[in-house]
């Protein structure tokens, strides 16, 4: 048998050159995953770049030289813009006078009822026997005092008589007898007396029961509308009681004849507004129309922490369409003038275009597509609108919402363009 050749251990090689085929694969993931990220990154950033425009909402600035007369004939220049809210003068929580458990309600949101109507009506069956049992009181006290009187003329006509007689014989009666029938003459006048004061007594008890029966009906103060009902049948009510199962008022109405506006005027513009003043009115509910109005009332008052004055202004155009609580908008008119002057072009811009910088008033342009800050002169707040005095000179275009923290430079896009 052969024996097997040694190996031959001289002819091996190692490749330092040439790496395995596992570490070239790896090798080639490893870049080809860089890559790919590198190029996601480069494509954010340019991305970012084109794409880094903020949509914002904007106001073109307007200037202006005075209000156009509209609205029924109001004429004038606008002199003050305030918001404010639609209520009636006469408005009233009707509630019943006494406490009790409200059996009928005759109305409903909307009814119309003239003075002394009858709106509801307490469970009143004891009031109603009360008056009765006062009646009979009163009948009773009456037939009493018929019987006193007829006892009383004719204890008068008994010591008329004996008197005459003593006085014609006076052996026939004796003076005690004319003393004794003078004294039951006066007994039947006091008992006389006594029983009309028991009749005027039982009728001021008639009275008292009829006013507690009339108390439980609950009539309305005035002609109206009937705007809310506070309460339904069955509940119990009281006068000025509310809260738990009872109830204070039975409905709320008002005289929609008497509506007006109660606006708050900011004080540095209360100089311009003055009684009688004519001024225009447009409902939020309907902005297309306007509704002449004056001023009825300055209040001789201000509020110190919103530094405003209350201003009442009727509605001089009546219209169904007018409701209470309706929001509202009142321009103050200035009289118009037989030669107009030369007036200064004015800049009123939405309140919340002008911000507040370091203690300054300031507003944000927007112009070419970037922001720029730019200091201004704002008067106070009237009617969501501040009238810029200086900074601005028309045509500009104004950030008003979209960022909360505007920066220099910052791109943005106007949301109409």
């Amino acid at each position: 048998m052969t024996a097997p050749q040694a190996a031959d251990l001289s002819k091996l090689r190692i490749n330092r050159d040439d790496p395995p085929p596992a570490v070239k694969r790896a090798l080639g993931r490893a870049l080809w995953l860089t890559a790919a990220a590198a190029l996601i990154i480069a494509v954010v950033v340019v991305i970012g770049r084109r794409g880094g425009t903020v949509p914002v909402q904007v106001v073109t600035v307007s200037t202006t030289t005075g209000g156009t007369g509209a609205g029924g004939g109001a004429s004038g220049s606008v002199a003050v813009v305030a918001n404010g809210y639609v209520v009636a003068r006469t408005k009233a929580a009707v509630s019943a006078k006494i406490p009790g458990r409200l059996a009928m309600l005759n109305v409903s949101e909307g009814s119309t009822v003239k003075k002394g109507d009858v709106i509801a009506r307490l469970d009143n069956a004891d009031y109603a026997a009360a008056v009765g049992q006062a009646e009979a009181g009163l009948a009773s006290a009456k037939a009493t005092l018929i019987e006193a009187q007829s006892d009383r003329d004719q204890m008068q006509r008994d010591y008329v008589r004996v008197r005459d007689i003593h006085a014609q014989n006076p052996n026939l009666v004796s003076p005690q007898d004319v003393e004794n029938a003078d004294s039951r003459a006066r007994q039947a006048e006091a008992r006389f007396g006594a029983q009309s004061a028991r009749v005027d007594a039982a009728a001021a008890a008639l009275r008292v029961a009829q006013a507690n029966l009339e108390n439980t009906y609950v009539r309305a103060p005035f002609s109206g509308t009937v705007l809310r009902k506070e309460a339904e049948v069955g509940e119990v009510v009281a006068p000025s009681v509310g809260g738990g199962l009872t109830r204070g008022a039975v409905v709320t109405m008002a005289d929609l004849a008497t509506l007006e506006v109660e606006v708050d005027v900011n004080e540095a513009y209360i100089a311009r507004i003055h009684s009688d003043q004519q001024a225009r009115i447009t409902l939020d509910a309907y902005p297309d129309t306007a509704f002449r109005g004056a001023v009825r009332q300055i209040i001789p008052t201000a509020d110190r922490q919103r530094a405003t004055v209350q201003v009442k202004v009727s509605i001089l155009d009546r219209d169904p369409r007018i409701l209470t609580e309706m929001g509202a908008k009142v321009e103050f008119l200035e009289a118009p003038r037989s030669v107009a002057p030369v007036e200064r072009p004015r800049i009123v811009v939405p309140a919340e275009a002008v911000r507040n910088a370091n203690g300054h008033d300031v507003v944000w342009i927007v112009r070419d597509g970037r922001l720029q800050k730019r200091d201004v002169d704002a008067g106070p707040v009237s009617g969501n609108f501040r009238e810029i005095r200086s900074g601005l000179s028309g045509g500009e275009q104004l950030l008003v919402g979209g960022i909360e923290t505007p920066k220099e430079g910052q791109r943005v896009k106007p949301n109409n363009q």
